[in-house]
């Protein structure tokens, strides 16, 4: 574990783990349209491995467990309900789903896959012969990550006993999963060892999302991140580090945008702008985790919001 592990832990335990304030605690859920965070950490989750001073400070409730980044699509009137990446978490996040947002006589009506890096996809072990045993659950997937699904194992067993059906996805081409939802995926640049690597556009009938939970760079993409941003009422951006030496090897070898460098890119936009760019997708090292960070705490004066498991965005 490195210094700055070291000092988050430290930081984490200067205070109790609270508990989860989502709006679902609050308020009803919305009877149209909305997206729910089912997870915020990156693809190792919180605690990580090899981190035993965290897994410690979780077991002595000092800190709080965070599942690997998700999201849930749900349209209460269609009865819909929809999984963004299939996280090593989802089993734990598909029963989140059930249980406090859409219960249906179905887990899930459709997963959406954004490339084959392990917080992303794995999940979909569960689905199997060894787990669930499910019939025949869409899985939408680019060209790439869905040869990548049928060329190996076990994922190959999936769809030979039919538990998953794989729907392919276009880059720009939307997918109209209910009468008032639709996803459209978009090709952005990352590390594609085994798959291409998308983000989604979900819009709904009254406001619109941007998913990018993972991206090398903002200036590696052909679009505008500012402008992107801006057409839309959320957005929530890849924030796996929050600035460069968090880790203890070269950063250049995972490449991501810092929360800093996000920052930077939103230097001439308006607060109305900024409001809309929710970070997720915390890498264990960030210390943007712990919301009693300073760091944090000054960007959250500027407008820009924090991802927590819980929270509630209506479409």
């Amino acid at each position: 574990m490195n210094i700055k592990n070291a000092m988050l832990i430290c930081i984490f335990i200067c205070f109790s783990c609270k508990e989860d304030k989502g709006i679902h605690k609050m308020l009803p859920l919305p009877n149209t349209p909305y997206i729910a965070i089912l997870g915020i950490a990156q693809d190792g989750g919180y605690p990580h491995i090899n981190n035993t001073a965290e897994f410690e400070a979780v077991m002595e409730v000092l800190t709080k467990r965070e599942l690997v980044a998700s999201l849930g699509l749900l349209d209460p009137k269609n009865q819909k309900k929809f999984l963004f990446e299939a996280t090593p978490d989802m089993p734990e996040q598909l029963a989140l789903l059930e249980s406090k947002y859409l219960k249906t006589d179905r887990i899930i009506d459709g997963i959406f896959l954004t490339h084959a890096h392990m917080g992303h996809y794995t999940g979909l072990m569960h689905l199997g012969k060894e787990a669930m045993g499910s019939s025949s659950i869409p899985v939408m997937a680019m060209p790439k990550m869905k040869t990548f699904l049928e060329s190996n194992g076990p994922w190959d067993q999936l769809i030979a006993l039919k538990n998953i059906r794989l729907l392919p996805l276009g880059n720009e081409t939307a997918v109209q999963v209910s009468s008032a939802l639709k996803v459209t995926p978009f090709l952005v640049p990352h590390r594609d060892e085994y798959s291409e690597t998308v983000g989604y556009k979900i819009v709904g009938p009254n406001k619109s999302a941007l998913f990018i939970p993972d991206i090398d760079k903002w200036s590696s993409w052909d679009k505008d991140i500012l402008e992107e941003v801006q057409k839309v009422d959320y957005a929530f951006l890849d924030a796996t580090f929050f600035a460069d030496g968090e880790i203890p090897r070269p950063m250049s070898e995972v490449p991501h945008p810092f929360v800093e460098e996000t920052v930077a890119a939103f230097a001439k936009a308006d607060k109305a702008t900024l409001t809309k760019v929710i970070f997720i997708h915390f890498n264990h090292s960030n210390p943007a985790l712990n919301p009693e960070f300073e760091g944090r705490k000054v960007l959250e004066t500027q407008g820009f919001r924090f991802a927590q498991q819980g929270d509630l965005y209506k479409l």
